[in-house]
């Protein structure tokens, strides 16, 4: 599938960025997207990569149309946590979220949303370059929960249609949280906060989708993570945290609709 190309202007700098299927020739561009998806564990990220790559009916891969690296800068899937659940790859990660959920009201959830409710739940895995232009990603989801949709009625076995019916979504990424409630103000003047209805700690939303994510989630936890944070002095007060997410399928038709209001607001 190629969407409409979208226009990315800084300066005198365009580039046109055009929506692709999934291919093998991405492995090595989508594992480089993805090498801290779990923080700093050792897993196979290979395999991973392998089971997006090998979904074609669902999924996007953003390119820049003409670039003779061909190098991705964006890939957004989701991947049905029963269909997979017997790859390396899917076992490693279910270890790894158990192993860093420490909230004892959250974790018996995260364990039914693994296990028992596994065929209705697809793992939302969404990474891109930072300067990826933010007018991309309507058109980014709505492609994406688009096909969804399609593959539940075009697969062409009962079985394949039905690992699309999600009726939830899991989602890891990441955010900036607050280190002390009391730090310099002058440090978080031009960041976007927002306090998290849990604990009250400000965040700074990497990507401005989890916002929206995060408002709209069934649950949610988050997790010190070990890879080096970007060193700035607006972040300085803030750790870099693992941030999981559960939301309701029921829930993605007001996603894109906010989502679509963002980008159009900022």
């Amino acid at each position: 599938m190629i969407c409409p190309s979208l226009l990315k202007k800084k300066g005198v700098v365009q580039a046109d960025f055009v929506f692709f299927d999934p291919k093998l020739d991405d492995f090595h561009g989508v594992k480089i997207l993805l090498q801290t998806y779990l923080d700093d564990t050792q897993w196979d990220l290979s395999g991973f990569v392998d089971l997006i790559l090998a979904q074609t009916t669902v999924g996007t891969v953003v390119k820049i149309e003409g670039d003779d690296d061909n190098t991705p800068f964006s890939i957004v899937t989701a991947l049905n946590l029963r269909r997979y659940k017997d790859h390396k790859c899917i076992k490693e990660l279910k270890e790894f979220l158990l192993k860093v959920c420490l909230e004892k009201d959250v974790i018996k959830d995260l364990r039914l949303f693994m296990g028992e409710q596994a065929n209705d739940v697809g793992l939302l895995v969404s990474q891109r370059v930072v300067n990826l232009p933010p007018q991309l990603l309507p058109p980014l989801y709505d492609a994406l929960f688009d096909e969804v949709s399609w593959a539940t009625e075009d697969e062409p076995t009962e079985e394949l249609r039905n690992f699309f019916c999600f009726k939830c979504y899991l989602l890891v990424s990441k955010i900036y949280k607050l280190k002390h409630k009391n730090a310099n103000q002058k440090n978080k003047r031009n960041l976007k906060r927002r306090s998290a209805s849990d604990s009250g700690d400000e965040i700074v939303y990497i990507k401005p989708e989890d916002e929206i994510f995060h408002k709209l989630s069934l649950w949610s936890f988050s997790f010190p993570m070990q890879t080096q944070q970007v060193e700035t002095q607006e972040l300085k007060n803030y750790r870099l945290m693992g941030l999981v997410m559960a939301v309701e399928a029921a829930k993605i038709p007001t996603f894109r609709q906010e989502l679509q209001s963002l980008i159009v607001e900022t």
